[in-house]
């Protein structure tokens, strides 16, 4: 995996982004909060800039109006010559990227924190492209430490040979802040009020690094993804089964072969073929099922994280 550069500096340019999926309540309505009242994230060396990413699907309500936004930042969309034709999120994608960006540029925002929700039952999440992101693995530990008792929990997102394609890769370094289960198009009051109080937390983070503080070695784990895996389907295409009942909402817990993952709609169960234990994630979302994924699979890690300061080295994966 490759590595991210510890900031050498403070950050200054950070942007807070909500509603890159436009069907995600909790960042869309804290973004337009903190729109009519940025006061909220102001810190004394930096003040966050609130975006709202994705103004056509959050008009609609809908995750994206032509192609999924956050698969949207790669060079091949961001570099091409703009046409009349393009996609609506491939010109959004394009105008996020000179305001944000532009991407792997020096004058690229120093940090972005992408909201999200999902509709599976994953709590809280942070989402980083990989474990040698010094800086987000931090940003981890501080949430977890003011938070003990609700666990938080790191994905690794990027497969091998792959470009994120995320908005958050547009700046320096970044993350996305995913939290469930709530239905799409649906404000729930306890995980707004929890991601309102996560990303406080993020920007104090923050406020600390640029004051100098080091924040010592530590051991944790994260979860890696190795794929997706679609729902049966019949010859014609249309859903041959769902998600079984025994799957069903134990998102991050231990999937062993031979344990069922699919009820069939003819009555028998699917079992898991693999060789090896994994842990779903993503069970049964809601905005994957045009992506034909039904969940993804992920190995879990143990890794050590070095001292965070304005330079420290990338850390060292375990077995």
């Amino acid at each position: 995996m490759c590595s991210l550069p510890v900031p050498r500096e403070p950050l200054r340019c950070v942007a807070v982004t909500g509603g890159t999926h436009g069907n995600e309540m909790s960042g869309i309505c804290l973004a337009q909060h903190w729109l009519r009242a940025p006061g909220e994230l102001q810190r004394p060396s930096f003040s966050a800039m609130p975006v709202l990413a994705n103004p056509a699907a959050i008009a609609a309500c809908r995750r994206y109006m032509d192609r999924d936004l956050n698969r949207t930042f790669t060079n091949t969309f961001l570099t091409a010559r703009a046409h009349p034709d393009d996609p609506y999120e491939v010109t959004r994608a394009r105008e996020l990227n000179q305001l944000l960006g532009p991407m792997a540029s020096g004058r690229a925002f120093d940090f972005i924190l992408d909201l999200h929700n999902t509709t599976a039952n994953m709590g809280t999440c942070l989402i980083v492209d990989t474990a040698h992101n010094v800086f987000a693995m931090h940003l981890y530990r501080h949430l977890q430490m003011l938070s003990p008792e609700l666990p938080c929990r790191v994905i690794l997102y990027q497969l091998p040979k792959e470009e994120s394609g995320s908005l958050d890769s547009v700046a320096k370094n970044g993350i996305a802040l995913e939290l469930g289960p709530q239905p799409q198009g649906v404000l729930r009051a306890d995980l707004f009020t929890r991601m309102r109080a996560l990303v406080a937390s993020a920007l104090d983070f923050i406020q600390l690094f640029n004051q100098g503080t080091a924040f010592p070695a530590f051991e944790m784990e994260a979860y890696r993804v190795l794929r997706g895996v679609d729902f049966p389907h019949t010859e014609a295409g249309d859903l041959a089964g769902m998600v079984h009942p025994q799957l069903q909402d134990r998102d991050f817990e231990p999937l062993r072969p031979g344990a069922p993952i699919f009820q069939m709609f003819s009555g028998e169960d699917m079992l898991y073929e693999g060789e090896s234990t994994v842990y779903p994630i993503f069970i049964n979302e809601a905005g994957y099922y045009d992506k034909g994924i039904a969940f993804l699979q992920t190995e879990k890690l143990t890794f050590s994280v070095p001292t965070l300061s304005m330079s420290a080295p990338a850390p060292t994966l375990g077995p």
